[in-house]
């Protein structure tokens, strides 16, 4: 497989595959190194969903794919704990020994234990989404090893925490299931269906990407967390994506539980879907950005394909809060 970078329409068809493999052995150094594959493969379906982009924007993204893979966000596991490093993430995995059982409804049953429960800011459903993708349109790619590693990286969810907040420095970190919230269900909250929680999602970018909070993924996985619901229907499950209503709006609410912390964020000058922006190489206010500038690109694409359309202007000036 091919690692030159260069200018084209989309992101080079390379990218997912290795990125599949990435994600495929997550499993091996633990539920959150899950973040290095499915960044590489959110970006190549960056290219699917916005095939209308600048060349420069492409090759903007491929050149964050090759620092991934190279280790350059190696923050999600330890390589001398886990006994596997990056490039081991990489490295195909052996064996090819036929599935029993569709690929796609394997992934989706693993998923389904834990997906109306928000565990680790969505990264259940998130990471689920993402290989389910893989198979549901490229299933030629997608070898047996990658589903096995797919459904073991997802069954490391089964009693995760909902994540982590930070309430100040009297209170500290607490994790979501410390955190007393409403459980009522306000008019903001009351989404029934996948288009209601787009809208609801991206309503929440607008009013709050410019305050500053820390904790539960922040705005990049409460999009991610929607997307992802909305790619599991598109791969044929929505009644498995509905039962994860629930979760995501939990999911809101404990980021509304955080207190804004002193200090303003910043906004990026230029638009992330223009080359121009691609000059900028870290972010000023945010940690572990590589991976997830990469993925909420991807998200709020597809959550902007279901949203109302007089949103998509304040939706994407209220992304470069996160973009900076």
């Amino acid at each position: 497989m091919g690692t030159a970078l260069h200018l084209q329409e989309m992101i080079d068809f390379s990218y997912l595959e290795r990125g599949a493999v990435g994600l495929a052995n997550a499993h091996l150094a633990g539920s959150m190194s899950g973040h290095l594959g499915a960044a590489v493969m959110a970006g190549y379906y960056l290219g699917e969903v916005r095939a209308d982009l600048d060349p420069g924007v492409y090759l903007g993204v491929e050149r964050d794919l090759e620092r991934i893979m190279a280790g350059e966000e190696s923050i999600w596991f330890s390589p001398s704990k886990a006994g596997v490093t990056v490039d081991d993430l990489f490295s195909k995995p052996k064996g090819d020994k036929p599935l029993k059982g569709d690929g796609l409804e394997l992934l989706a049953k693993a998923v389904a234990k834990n997906i109306d429960l928000t565990r680790q800011s969505g990264h259940n459903v998130i990471f689920a989404s993402i290989a389910m993708r893989a198979l549901h349109s490229h299933p030629e790619m997608v070898e047996p090893g990658f589903v096995r590693g797919w459904v073991k990286l997802l069954d490391q969810f089964d009693g995760a925490i909902p994540g982590r907040g930070f309430y100040g420095s009297d209170k500290g970190w607490k994790t979501g299931d410390k955190v007393a919230v409403s459980g009522e269900v306000d008019e903001s909250l009351g989404y029934d269906d996948l288009e209601g929680m787009a809208n609801a999602t991206i309503d929440e970018l607008i009013a709050t990407a410019s305050k500053n909070t820390k904790g539960f993924g922040g705005l990049f996985h409460l999009i991610d967390h929607a997307a992802a619901l909305i790619e599991i229907e598109n791969c044929g499950f929505s009644d498995l994506a509905q039962s994860g209503i629930p979760a995501h709006r939990q999911h809101v609410r404990l980021l509304r539980s955080l207190p804004v912390l002193e200090g303003d964020l910043i906004k990026a000058e230029k638009d992330p879907f223009t080359d121009e922006y691609w000059s900028v190489r870290e972010s000023v206010q945010f940690s572990a950005w590589l991976t997830h500038r990469i993925k909420v690109l991807y998200g709020v694409s597809v959550l902007l394909n279901e949203a109302d359309e007089e949103k998509r202007g304040p939706a994407l000036a209220a992304l470069r809060y996160l973009m900076a």
